[in-house]
């Protein structure tokens, strides 16, 4: 008994170090499951919500999304577009001058359809520019047409219009001031006194109504911008379809229908109609001139033989829905949604809640095979738990913590990377609540905020201060506008303008109310944790009362902030390069499920942000969006935080292969979107040598 007990210890600890020669590590991940090298597996702080690459408008379903769906279009590594769906597109446009028989042109006469067409022929020959690019005029005939528009208290009103002879323009390229050029012939007032309208029936209280819709839908000058697309062939979804032409009819479709509920809607609602040539030819005709249009169409295609009216209820009759749920069943619905087919580099496998999800290479890939068989999304909200799996060899990529990311910069073991990222945290307070509707409370908020405090022990420097909407490395950002200043003494004089003094405890009271709000974000992420706990306790030193809640991202997303269900919340943008900010702040993008979930509304900004969407000059558009930045930092929807570095270490073995079959570095695009060319990334059995 006594040698048992002597030996039995040596034993076990002979084991345990035995063990360490056959339990996979990082430097042997491969040694117990060669097909370790074939796999790549990512790490992520929340589970993916949606897989629609209409519907999803969380990161996490982003980053599954962009692997199984492709778009027409996308951004290559030197940020320019390239075709990807579509193999390559033009633009031109068509001009309509509908004819005001009430109204003289700037010569005094009232000329007729053709008199002013033989008018502009010879003006078109002073203007060399504008004569090379025309390619025809045309008489259309007057029409009788009808539309229905709806009025304020949301009941719908038949207007008949007696539209008068149009010309028609056709040119080989967008001409934004055509019309504004034209007025030197048709004089400045052509536009006034139009003889259109004859509404059935006829109450006079709906008439501002009613001539704001058709000036709206019906204007004298209209411009209509067209993009061809010719769409690559030979390509299939995942399930062996042809993708053709209907696919991108019927995604345009799917984002437009209302029950969808898309938040990219606004995307697409300058379209007046997509008109099928062929197979392989899609227009795209805008009702307005719309300067983002080209970028919307990266969003992914959908296949509409999967989700047709015909598919969705076969889905229904196998689900056994019925009644009101099978009246109500759409897109959002579906099984399609965590089951998704597109005809990306990767194939959807399987989807295990708040676990991971698999997906598998296409191996009949448009563009060829991705080098790695398997690509695994693992949920591990736990900081260190990602890091400890990144070190041990179960994780291939880490975004280390600031605090992390000098031990990592000096650790030959890994690839490190960093760069200035195209986003930003923020904190958003909810104009919806009565408390945050005055900019004075909100710049208080701000100016209570030593957000250098939050650059030094959070941030440990990795990230830079912003005052805007825009990302600060792209031309669409002000400069001039300077982040707001640590002042708690100014934030205590603008609250106290609004009437807020300090009770007996400290704290800002008015009314008999104390002012206090709750602070939210998501479980997973520990900066924002750290930002929540650091306002709290400078709002606490002026007399604010801050409570803070932390929730699952998933909940996070589905009973707060899609509702608009909170008080305050710290959250960040990924932004890309395009300065349209429309889904974001535009006043009317503040509904259910929409990106302006902290509904903020000015007139100013709404202008701007349509005057953005209209300008294709470049030069134009910087100054229109550095005033849009002013307005927005000026009435301090948000206090604008940091815009921080991206730091993003890899396993040393993954390498890119050439397409002469040699190995290189990963190497850093300038988009900062280090898994750029992941298809062609390769993980080595041993370590390479460069």
């Amino acid at each position: 008994m006594r040698f048992f007990l002597l030996f039995t210890p040596l034993l076990l600890m002979a084991l345990l170090v035995q063990s360490g020669f056959w339990v996979p590590s990082y430097s042997r991940q491969s040694q117990a499951n060669p097909q370790r090298l074939q796999q790549f597996i990512h790490a992520s702080i929340g589970d993916a919500k949606i897989l629609n690459p209409i519907l999803n408008a969380d990161s996490a379903s982003s980053d599954i999304v962009e692997k199984v769906f492709d778009g027409l279009l996308d951004l290559d590594d030197n940020l320019q577009l390239r075709g990807r769906l579509a193999t390559s597109w033009e633009t031109h446009e068509v001009l309509y001058l509908r004819i005001n028989h009430n109204a003289s042109i700037a010569d005094g006469s009232q000329p007729n359809a053709r008199q002013l067409r033989e008018k502009i022929q010879t003006w078109l020959k002073t203007q060399a520019d504008l004569q090379k690019l025309l390619q025809a005029i045309q008489i259309l005939p007057a029409q009788q047409q009808s539309f229905e528009v709806f009025l304020p208290d949301k009941t719908r009103i038949a207007v008949n219009l007696n539209i008068p002879e149009t010309l028609h323009f056709q040119l080989s390229q967008v001409v934004p001031d055509f019309f504004k050029r034209l007025t030197a012939l048709l004089g400045d007032n052509y536009e006034e006194n139009r003889p259109w309208l004859q509404w059935l029936p006829k109450p006079e209280q709906h008439k501002p109504v009613i001539l704001n819709a058709v000036k709206k839908d019906f204007p004298i000058f209209e411009h209509n911008p067209v993009l061809r697309f010719y769409l690559r062939k030979n390509v299939l979804f995942h399930d062996g379809e042809v993708f053709d032409a209907e696919d991108v009819l019927f995604t345009y479709q799917a984002l437009m229908n209302p029950k969808n509920l898309s938040p990219r809607t606004s995307d697409f609602e300058p379209i007046k109609s997509l008109k099928v040539h062929d197979a392989h030819t899609v227009d795209v005709i805008y009702k307005r001139l719309f300067s983002p249009a080209i970028n919307a169409w990266m969003i992914g295609i959908l296949p509409e033989h999967r989700l047709n009216q015909q598919a969705l209820l076969q889905e229904q009759q196998q689900r056994g829905i019925s009644g009101k749920a099978a009246e109500n069943f759409g897109l959002r619905d579906s099984d399609f949604n965590r089951h998704p087919i597109g005809t990306g580099a990767f194939k959807f496998v399987s989807w295990r809640s708040d676990e991971q999800i698999h997906l598998q290479r296409n191996a009949h890939y448009w563009e060829g095979a991705p080098l790695y068989q398997d690509y695994f999304y693992r949920i591990i909200p736990d900081t260190v738990t990602r890091e400890l799996e990144f070190r041990s060899g179960a994780i291939d990529a880490y975004n280390p913590q600031p605090y992390q990311v000098k031990r990592y910069q000096q650790d030959p073991d890994y690839q490190y990377f960093s760069s200035l990222q195209t986003a930003y945290t923020y904190i958003g307070y909810n104009q919806r609540r009565p408390l945050f509707q005055d900019a004075r409370l909100r710049k208080a908020l701000g100016l209570a905020l030593n957000v250098e405090e939050i650059m030094a022990y959070v941030l440990y420097g990795q990230g830079e201060r912003i005052s805007g909407p825009y990302p600060k490395n792209t031309r669409w950002y002000n400069p001039e506008v300077k982040p707001l200043a640590y002042d708690p003494a100014m934030a205590l004089s603008l609250l106290a303008e609004l009437g807020w003094q300090r009770n007996r405890e400290g704290w800002l009271e008015k009314d008999g109310k104390i002012l206090e709000f709750t602070l939210i974000t998501n479980h997973g992420n520990a900066l924002r944790k750290a930002i929540l706990s650091i306002a709290q306790d400078h709002w606490r030193r002026i007399g604010i009362r801050c409570h803070t809640q932390v929730f699952e991202w998933a909940v996070f997303l589905q009973d707060f902030v899609n509702p608009g269900q909170f008080d305050a919340v710290v959250l960040g943008w990924s932004m890309g390069i395009d300065p349209d900010l429309y889904q974001i702040w535009h006043s009317s993008q503040s509904g259910k499920h929409q990106l302006n979930f902290i509904a903020y509304q000015n007139a100013k900004a709404d202008q701007l942000i349509e005057q953005i969407r209209e300008t294709y000059d470049l030069n134009k558009q910087q100054q229109l969006t550095r005033q849009l930045h002013q307005q927005i930092a000026a009435d301090h929807a948000y206090t604008f935080l940091y815009a921080p570095l991206k730091t993003q270490v890899l396993d040393k073995k993954i390498v890119m292969q050439t397409a002469d079959g040699n190995y290189v570095k990963i190497p850093e695009p300038r988009s900062g979107d280090l898994m750029f060319h992941f298809k062609r990334w390769k993980k080595l059995e041993i370590m390479p040598r460069f």
